[in-house]
C-alpha cells in the first residue's frame, strides 16, 4: 500500500507513508515517539522527548540566516482511532492501509491519520532537507492532542526558543486560521444497583449506525445526526408504549467525534416484541426522512438477544433518559460579528450504561469564555438533576485573533505571489493547541495552516492531494523570507 510515496511533493508523502506504518492512536505513542527520535538522529538534527511526551527537534539557521526570527513548526503525533464495523484493524499494532481514490488519499476501513500526520510529515521534510533556506527552526510534535491536548497543556515553559509559531493542523487550504475556540470536557457518572430482569421478559438489541459522525468542532454546524440523541428518542417511546426497560447502552467512543453508532439492549414483555420491531422500522424511515440531504443511509434495526439477568432500576433509567434527552447537543450560538462561524456548541460524545455504572462524556466549545462557562453549567445542571456526579476537566482557553500579525501578512503576501489570489482569514470553532501554547509563550506570533482534509475523526477521512504541493511551496517560501529579529 505504498503508492502514496509517489505523490507530489515526495518529501511529505514519503514521510507520511512512513508514519502510517507506525501505530499512533491517542494514548499509545511509544512507537511513534521512538520512530521520530530515530528519524532525527538519522537526518542529523537535535531532538529529544520532553516530560510531557512531546518530541522537539531543532535545526540551526542556514548560513547567513542566523539573524532571522526563529520559527516553530507545530503538529500533533496522535491520531483518532475510528474504524468501520467490518474492519479488524488493531490501532495499537497494525499499519494504516492507505490508497489513492481519484483526487484524495484515503484509508481502508479506518481513519487516515492525515490529521495531523501531514503536519508531522511536513516537519520531517523540513528537518531532513539540506537545501532549504531558513532561520532557526524548531519542530514541536505534541502528544495526545485528540484526547485533551495533554502534550500542549504540559509543555514545559522555557523549552522553546522561537518567535513565530506555525501550527500545521488546519484543514482547508487557502484559509489561514488566526483564532479558535476554547473548550472543556464534561464527565457525568452515576453508580447504581442493578435489579433482576422479569423472568418472562424477552430482550432485543436496538442498533443505529451509518451516520456520518465527524469532527465535533469543524462539522458540528452541518446538522449531522448524533447517534446517542437519536437513540434517546426511540428508547423514550419504547418505554412509554411497549413496557420496555433499559439494560445497557453503548454509544460513541471519542470525546471530539460526533457519535455515528449506538446500541442499546432493552427488555420487554414477549407479546410486545413484534410491535416494537415494527416501531423500529417506522423510526428508521422517520430518521432518514428528517436527515435527508445531510445523512445518506441511516440504519436502524432491532434483533433478538438473550435476556440479560439484570437491568437498570426504573427510576434510574428514567432519570438517565431524561438527562440524555434534555442535555444540549449541537450549535448553541454563532459568533455575532462572524455569523458564519460557530461560537458555542456541545457534543454528547459517549454514553456507556452497563453493570451498575453510567458514564457520559461531552466536549463543550466556545470562542467566548463566558459562553463556554454558560454551556458547561447548563450541562452540569442537566446531569445533576438526574443525580449524576459531574466533573469538568481539560479546560483550555480560546485563541483571540490578531489581524496585525507579521507572519500572517507575510503568508498572505507569499500566497498571493505564488497563486495569484488572496487567502482567507478564518476563525475556527475547532480547538487548536495554539491557545494553550500561547498561554505559556505569549510573545509568539501565531498562524495555523494546512492542506485540505475532510471528515477527520471518521472512516471517511481524506486528504486532497492537489493541496499538499502548494502548502509545501508556501511553507518553503515563507521560511526563506522570515524577517530579522
Amino acid at each position: 500500500m505504498s503508492e502514496i510515496k509517489n505523490l507530489n511533493p515526495e518529501c511529505i508523502w514519503r514521510n507520511f507513508d512512513a508514519l502510517t506504518q507506525v501505530p499512533r492512536p491517542s494514548g499509545h505513542l511509544e512507537k511513534v515517539q521512538h520512530m521520530l527520535l530515530e528519524f532525527a538522529a538519522r537526518v542529523g538534527v537535535e531532538a529529544f522527548k520532553d516530560a510531557a511526551g512531546n518530541i522537539v527537534m531543532r535545526k540551526p539557521a542556514s548560513p547567513g540566516m542566523e539573524n532571522r526570527k526563529g520559527i516553530i513548526l507545530q503538529a500533533h503525533m496522535d491520531m483518532v482511532p475510528q474504524k468501520s464495523n467490518e474492519s479488524t484493524h488493531n490501532f495499537e499494532t497494525d499499519p494504516i492501509q492507505t490508497y489513492v481514490d481519484g483526487e484524495w488519499v484515503k484509508a481502508k476501513g479506518t481513519t487516515l491519520g492525515a490529521d495531523n500526520g501531514i503536519g508531522v510529515a511536513a516537519i520531517m521534510a523540513v528537518m531532513e532537507d539540506k537545501t532549504l533556506v531558513h532561520g532557526p527552526v524548531e519542530g514541536l510534535i505534541t502528544a495526545d492532542e485528540e484526547t485533551g491536548m495533554f502534550g500542549a497543556n504540559d509543555l514545559p515553559e522555557g523549552e522553546l526558543n522561537g518567535d513565530i509559531l506555525l501550527n500545521l493542523d488546519s484543514e482547508t487550504w487557502g484559509k489561514f486560521v488566526i483564532g479558535s475556540a476554547g473548550g472543556v470536557d464534561i464527565t457525568a457518572t452515576l453508580e447504581y444497583k442493578e435489579v433482576e430482569t422479569e423472568k418472562d421478559d424477552a430482550a432485543v438489541k436496538v442498533v443505529i449506525k451509518g451516520l456520518k459522525g465527524g469532527h465535533s468542532g469543524l462539522e458540528i454546524n452541518e446538522g449531522r445526526g448524533n447517534a446517542n440523541k437519536l437513540m434517546a428518542r426511540f428508547v423514550h417511546e419504547a418505554i412509554a408504549e411497549y413496557g420496555a426497560r433499559l439494560a445497557t447502552w453503548h454509544g460513541g467512543n471519542m470525546r471530539n467525534a460526533i457519535p455515528f453508532e449506538c446500541e442499546t439492549v432493552l427488555t420487554l414483555p414477549k407479546e410486545n416484541v413484534e410491535a416494537l420491531k415494527e416501531a423500529v422500522a417506522e423510526w428508521c424511515a422517520l430518521f432518514n426522512n428528517e436527515y435527508r440531504t445531510i445523512e445518506e443511509n441511516i440504519q436502524f434495526f432491532a434483533e433478538d438477544v438473550e435476556a440479560p439477568a439484570t437491568q437498570v432500576p426504573e427510576e434510574i433509567q428514567d432519570n438517565l433518559l431524561d438527562a440524555i434527552y434534555g442535555c444540549h447537543n449541537g450549535v448553541l450560538r454563532m459568533i455575532p460579528v462572524f455569523p458564519s462561524v460557530v461560537e458555542t456548541s456541545s457534543n454528547l460524545a459517549i454514553i456507556d450504561i452497563n453493570g451498575g455504572h453510567a458514564y457520559f462524556k461531552l466536549l463543550a466549545r466556545s470562542s467566548r469564555e463566558s459562553m463556554r462557562d454558560y454551556i458547561a453549567t447548563t450541562l452540569e445542571s442537566t446531569f445533576s438533576m438526574a443525580g449524576m456526579k459531574v466533573e469538568m476537566s481539560g479546560e483550555y482557553g480560546g485563541w483571540d485573533p490578531n489581524t496585525d500579525s507579521e507572519i500572517l501578512h507575510l503568508l498572505e503576501k507569499n500566497y498571493r505571489e505564488l497563486f495569484n489570489e488572496d487567502a482567507i482569514e478564518q476563525v475556527d470553532h475547532a480547538g487548536l493547541e495554539c491557545s494553550v501554547i500561547l498561554g505559556k509563550y505569549p510573545h509568539l506570533d501565531v498562524v495555523s495552516l494546512g492542506p485540505t482534509m475532510r471528515s477527520p475523526h471518521t472512516t471517511s477521512e481524506r486528504c486532497l492531494i492537489s493541496t499538499v504541493a502548494p502548502f509545501w511551496e508556501l511553507l518553503k517560501k515563507t521560511m526563506a523570507e522570515v524577517p530579522v529579529k
